[in-house]
């Protein structure tokens, strides 16, 4: 479904909704013309994000009101659920797409008798254990400890996840290594797109040696949040992003003036609000924004810091009037920001680090082309191309690039209308 039918649906539900609205006040008005008319009240957004609370009351004009507002959030979660599923759909048509042309291939090698290798999800790979030898016990095992076929251990329960040892240790026999040495080889480790899963590994084989130390604890969390973006399916990332978060919870709680907890726990916020809807969505948000200004505080230096701000304020930029506006109505007071405020910060994560990804130089090409300064942005698109690929996230925004250049050159054609990058895609 195109972006543009995505927005005309929201805005016809709003309209229907707000027309019913607006009958039901006008009968009351000229049925009851002596009841006093209110609008509710509704929690700021200011400090915090909680539920919105309603005022009882009787069968009044009042509470008509309250009744309305309420379904009309409801409305909107069902709303918010229904883009994501649409969305999904898109994503597995575009799967299709891609696969069917090589059936016929993939029938071909089944036929001729070759071995065809099956890709794992990155939590089976994880959880595939070394052989080792069993030795005979007299109480059995129990179903969430039981060995699934191929090899695989199954996941974690609900139970484990409550606490902080949530991962159990993948090798039978662990290398013991001193603290300093083993945050060396994990840091080490994710420097590489194949290594992060390695170094996932490593943490959990010395969580219970280490599980209280602070330096430890907020790379915990950080390999969670790289096996959400390692993961395909979508339980396996929902699983990763709620351990990761109470990590960082964890981390926080015990360390409240390190920079790297407070970080590592707002992206792991803003992983988990992938899968709540609407209301969570914008508490979560608001968790985000407060931990990375509280990170930039303690760690001034830090170029991944700005560049996740860059990206907050570039995504509160962009909200249409209608998004705004139901916010507003349903919420309070959104944070507001701009392209200029979102471009000082992609520039200052470049300024603390020369060339520091290829995503930071298509932001600054994007917020440049908004700003209408295509020279600008085409110096940013080619210093992007000249980056390798290195990353899923690479792969993303050498994409975005192309569409960047593609809007940059129609520029140039003189007769045809400027178009925004969202026609591009």
């Amino acid at each position: 479904m195109p972006h543009s039918t995505n927005k005309e649906l929201v805005l016809g539900i709003m309209v229907g909704t707000a027309g019913i609205s607006l009958l039901v006040l006008w009968y009351h008005k000229v049925h009851k013309p002596r009841a006093a008319m209110s609008l509710p009240t509704f929690l700021s957004l200011g400090n915090s994000f909680d539920s919105i609370t309603f005022q009882d009351g009787k069968c009044s004009d009042e509470g008509t009101i309250m009744i309305f507002q309420r379904r009309q959030l409801q409305i909107l979660e069902k709303l918010n659920e229904l883009l994501t599923n649409v969305e999904e759909l898109k994503e597995d048509i575009r799967f299709l797409k891609e696969t069917i042309p090589k059936l016929e291939e993939y029938i071909q090698d089944e036929l001729g008798g070759k071995i065809t290798v099956h890709k794992t999800s990155p939590q089976h790979r994880a959880r595939k254990r070394k052989p080792t030898t069993v030795q005979p016990s007299a109480t059995s095992n129990s179903s969430e400890e039981a060995e699934s076929e191929g090899g695989y251990m199954t996941a974690n329960t609900d139970t484990e996840e409550q606490n902080f040892p949530v991962a159990k240790a993948f090798n039978t026999h662990v290398e013991e290594l001193k603290l300093d040495v083993l945050l060396q080889k994990a840091d080490r480790l994710r420097l590489n797109e194949s290594g992060k899963m390695e170094s996932f590994e490593l943490l959990c084989d010395h969580k219970e040696k280490f599980r209280d130390e602070i330096e430890f604890m907020w790379r915990f969390a950080r390999a969670y949040g790289d096996m959400y973006e390692l993961s395909t399916d979508t339980q396996e990332k929902k699983h990763y992003a709620n351990i990761g978060k109470s990590l960082g919870e964890q981390a926080i709680s015990k360390a409240p003036t390190n920079g790297y907890c407070h970080l590592w726990y707002a992206v792991l916020c803003g992983c988990v609000s992938e899968f709540e809807g609407l209301q969570n969505k914008i508490n979560y948000g608001h968790h985000f924004k407060e931990h990375l200004d509280m990170a930039i505080e303690l760690l001034p230096a830090e170029p991944f810091l700005y560049y996740l701000k860059g990206r907050y304020c570039y995504t509160i930029s962009k909200l249409s009037w209608i998004e705004k506006k139901m916010a507003a109505t349903l919420f309070g007071k959104i944070p507001s920001s701009t392209i200029q405020e979102s471009f000082h910060n992609f520039l200052k994560a470049e300024e603390l680090q020369s060339g520091y990804s290829m995503s930071n130089y298509m932001y600054l090409a994007k917020c440049c082309f908004d700003l209408d300064k295509n020279q600008d942005a085409w110096k940013f698109c080619n210093m992007a191309l000249l980056l390798p690929i290195v990353s899923k996230e690479d792969k993303e925004a050498h994409k975005e690039v192309k569409k960047i250049i593609a809007a940059l050159k129609r520029t140039h054609d003189f007769g045809k209308p400027r178009l925004s990058l969202q026609q591009y895609s």
